[in-house]
C-alpha cells in the first residue's frame, strides 16, 4: 500500500508542475481573460488519460505504473476544480457567453479528447 501511495504522491507533484507550467504558458501567450491556460491542460489531460487507458486495454503498464500516470500525474495535471472555479466566477460576473463558450469547450472538447487518445493508442 505503502508503495501505491508514493507512486500516486510522486506523480501528483509531476503533474500540479506540469500543469503550473502549461497553463501559466498558454495563458500569458493568449493576451485574453479567457482562461485559455486552464482549458488547454483539461483537453490534454483527458487527451492523456485516454491514451493511457487504450493501453491499458492491451495491458502494457504494471499496476504501480497505471497509478504513478492516472491517479498521480493525470489527477495532478488536470485541472476540474479550476475550471469549476472560473466557470463559477464567468456567472458571477455575468459574462454568459465566454461562460458557454468555456463549458462547451472543457466539456465537449474533454469527452472528444479522450475519445481521441483512446482511439489513437489502440
Amino acid at each position: 500500500m505503502m508503495k501505491m501511495l508514493m507512486m500516486v504522491g510522486l506523480g501528483s507533484f509531476a503533474g500540479g508542475i506540469l500543469r503550473f507550467l502549461l497553463a501559466r504558458f498558454v495563458q500569458v501567450n493568449s493576451a485574453s481573460s479567457f482562461p485559455w491556460g486552464t482549458a488547454a491542460v483539461n483537453l490534454l489531460g483527458c487527451f492523456i488519460l485516454g491514451c493511457l487507458y487504450g493501453l491499458f486495454d492491451r495491458s502494457l503498464l504494471h499496476t504501480e505504473t497505471r497509478l504513478f500516470l492516472t491517479a498521480g500525474l493525470c489527477g495532478g495535471f488536470t485541472t476540474f476544480s479550476t475550471l469549476m472555479n472560473e466557470s463559477f466566477l464567468l456567472l458571477k460576473e455575468g459574462n454568459f457567453s465566454s461562460f458557454f463558450l468555456y463549458t462547451l469547450i472543457s466539456f465537449a472538447g474533454g469527452l472528444l479528447s479522450i475519445g481521441l487518445g483512446y482511439l489513437v493508442s489502440r
